[in-house]
């Protein structure tokens, strides 16, 4: 029986540090609990929210500086709520599209790499070119000469 209390408060303890976070109600530790935010964005949404509540998450964006759509969606996977709503706009980024990201990366590197490669035979080429014309044209052709006879 001890063994079923202890599961079911270890089971409401882990529901509550998933529970999520309303910006218009958390306190500042609250919200650096989110991951993302740390004590300069708490502090800014702090001080913002003494203004007065925030309405949604467009005007969370407007009076939070540092914040932006893509911040938002995170924020908003991570458990940060605004009025008990989480953010509907742009969607943040899934750890499955973050290998298409970084993949994307990688190639847009790879191509800017054989690029500037591609630049640089270029240029060698160019530069052997007018070596060899160059050379060819201080090579003054030799008369053959004969041999004294004897």
């Amino acid at each position: 029986m001890l063994k079923k209390i202890l599961t079911l408060v270890a089971m409401l303890y882990a529901a509550l540090s998933f529970a999520a976070v309303d910006v218009n109600k958390g306190t500042a530790a609250d919200l650096d609990g989110i991951k993302g935010i740390g004590p300069g964005i708490s502090g800014k949404i702090v001080d913002e929210r003494k203004k007065g509540n925030f309405k949604d998450w467009n005007d969370f964006i407007e009076r939070v500086k540092g914040v932006g759509e893509g911040n938002a969606a995170k924020f908003s996977a991570e458990g940060l709520t605004v009025n008990g709503a989480g953010f509907k706009g742009a969607a943040a980024t899934t750890p499955a599209a973050a290998p298409a990201a970084k993949e994307e990366k990688k190639d847009a590197k790879a191509d800017a790499k054989a690029q500037k490669e591609a630049d640089k035979k270029t240029k060698a080429d160019e530069k052997q070119k007018k070596a060899d014309a160059k050379a060819a044209k201080d090579a003054k052709p030799v008369a053959p000469t004969e041999a004294p006879k004897k």
